[in-house]
């Protein structure tokens, strides 16, 4: 795959190299699973120039690549860095970094009981469709989708309102609080169709602690100033607790169209700064 780190200054000679910018992907980036618009990674190419960026999502890197880069790009190419399953998969200028595991941490005869318990409820939950993938590992978490992963675009819009309708996920999550209330665990709602289930803490302020490191390098820069851009920003959704964190700037977004709007401007202060 293509690389394009190398066309950007260092991180440590970019015109405004305090501060970096985090991005969510879903809706904030790029519509749910769909594919970036070229004006919008134009846009982050230009905002690079002039300071760090990168992305924090919950999926993995493979659907991550799918919707920000192309088959011969490597997406940890056009960010800074690149946090996938919330900073549980890590990659600094396209260098990957260590990274923990779910299965590990909560060891596998919980996990057993935890998934047997999801896909019982599934199997009961009296939704107009369902597709397939109810549930899907990932490194750092599980995705719980009561409809399945395989629901085509049009599937998902359609059932994203009849989840709000029905409040399907959150009265799952409810339950599920309810059924292992000692098993220290998150369920985060995002999306259209799905929530992530994970250990607390290991949520997208997870990937903090790798930008605060960045100070420790040698020509390390201390990001003192940190944006974060995310659609799904209240209480419950899977951007709030890095939204409302202190060490952040949390700007809510509506969709892609309302980030670029924001970036537009921020682009100009940044420019103002030099």
């Amino acid at each position: 795959m293509a690389t394009g780190a190398a066309l950007y200054p260092p991180l440590h000679e970019r015109p405004v190299k305090n501060t970096v910018l985090l991005f969510d992907v879903d809706d904030t980036l790029t519509k749910p699973r769909q594919l970036v618009k070229p004006e919008m990674l134009q846009l982050l190419s230009e905002l690079r120039h002039k300071v760090a960026i990168g992305f924090v999502g919950g999926s993995n890197l493979v659907k991550q690549q799918e919707q920000l880069a192309t088959p011969d790009v490597d997406v940890t190419s056009l960010f800074d860095f690149s946090f996938a399953e919330n900073g549980l998969t890590a990659y600094r200028l396209g260098e990957q970094q260590s990274s923990q595991s779910f299965i590990g941490w909560i060891g596998q005869e919980k996990y057993n009981k935890l998934v047997k318990w999801i896909l019982h409820y599934i199997a009961d939950l009296d939704i107009p469709i369902k597709r397939g993938t109810f549930v899907e590992f990932r490194n750092g978490m599980i995705n719980v989708s009561p409809i399945g992963r395989n629901a085509s675009v049009e599937e998902r819009n359609e059932y994203q309102k009849y989840d709000i309708e029905h409040d399907i996920r959150p009265t799952m999550v409810r339950k599920l609080k309810e059924a292992f209330p000692d098993y220290g665990l998150t369920y985060s709602i995002g999306g259209q169709i799905s929530f992530d289930v994970f250990p607390t803490g290991w949520d997208k302020t997870y990937c903090l602690d790798f930008i605060a490191k960045e100070k420790e390098r040698e020509n390390g820069v201390d990001y003192t100033i940190i944006h974060f851009f995310g659609d799904k920003t209240y209480k419950g959704g899977n951007d709030y607790e890095i939204y409302s964190d202190s060490r952040t700037i949390g700007h809510s977004v509506k969709n892609p169209e309302d980030t670029y709007a924001q970036l537009q401007e921020l682009l100009k202060s940044f420019q103002q700064q030099q």
